[in-house]
């Protein structure tokens, strides 16, 4: 129904910067919240930033003022920024998009892309 694809991840030194990209298909008419979490080795997987429909965001303690979420609605494609990086940022991020309303009706929660890693080296 709904299948998101995440680019833009690689290796980069502390300080620097990345892009992440997810990009929603599917039979979508709408998506409310689209976000980005991320998994450590050995960790439970944590939100990072989350941004509705509407523009409103949400961010990690750890990440805010280094991280800068975004979405173009009608691309479907939501957007995260990643300045100052740190070796703790280092992990799979994975893409959500929740309540997405299908052009054939109904409604699918909690979707999820298959992970792009980042890996920050001191």
């Amino acid at each position: 129904q709904v299948q998101l694809v995440e680019s833009g991840g690689g290796l980069v030194q502390a300080g620097g910067s990345l892009t992440l990209s997810c990009a929603a298909s599917g039979s979508i008419f709408s998506i409310n919240a689209m976000g980005w979490y991320r998994q450590a080795p050995g960790k439970q997987r944590e939100l990072v930033a989350t941004i509705t429909s509407g523009g409103s965001t949400n961010y990690a303690d750890s990440v805010k003022g280094r991280f800068t979420i975004s979405r173009d609605n009608a691309k479907n494609t939501v957007y995260l920024q990643m300045n100052s990086l740190k070796p703790e940022d280092t992990a799979v991020y994975y893409c959500n998009a929740d309540r997405v309303r299908l052009t054939r009706g109904g409604v699918a929660y909690n979707n999820w892309g298959q992970g792009t890693q980042v890996t920050v080296s001191s």
